[in-house]
This record gives C-alpha cells, sequence and structure tokens, in this order.
C-alpha cells in the first residue's frame, strides 16, 4: 500500500504539473496552455475522420465512374 501511495505523490509531482512547467517555460498563463492541448487533441482526432470521410468517398466515386462488367457479353 507504501509502494502506491509512493507512486501517486511520484505522478503528482511530476507528472500532472507539466502544463505549469511549460506555461513557465514559454512566458504564458497555464489556462492557455491547458485549452492549447484540449484544442490539439478535438484536431487529432478530427483529421484522422476526415481522412477517413475523403477514403471512402473517393472509393465510392471510383466505383461509380468505373462500372463493374459481370461477363463479355455487357460490352
Amino acid at each position: 500500500m507504501l509502494a502506491i501511495i509512493k507512486l501517486k505523490f511520484f505522478f503528482e509531482k511530476y507528472g500532472f504539473q507539466v502544463s505549469s512547467r511549460l506555461a513557465d517555460k514559454l512566458g504564458m498563463r497555464v489556462t492557455n496552455v491547458r485549452l492549447f492541448f484540449i484544442y490539439i487533441s478535438f484536431v487529432t482526432v478530427g483529421l484522422g475522420f476526415g481522412v477517413y470521410l475523403t477514403l471512402a468517398f473517393w472509393i465510392r466515386l471510383k466505383d461509380l465512374i468505373r462500372s463493374k462488367r459481370t461477363s463479355v457479353f455487357d460490352l
């Protein structure tokens, strides 16, 4: 149980103050740095979804332009 408390203390001391340390080094407010991280996370999720939709549209468009022939007599 003591090891878990030490691990929690370690993460609270060194892990959770990333945005405040970064804000101090850059000379910014902490809230602006946190908002930047939130916006970037939404952009990365949206970017992946946008690429997926673009590729799906591209494949669908390719199938519409190039018709599939089932036999030789469809010429």
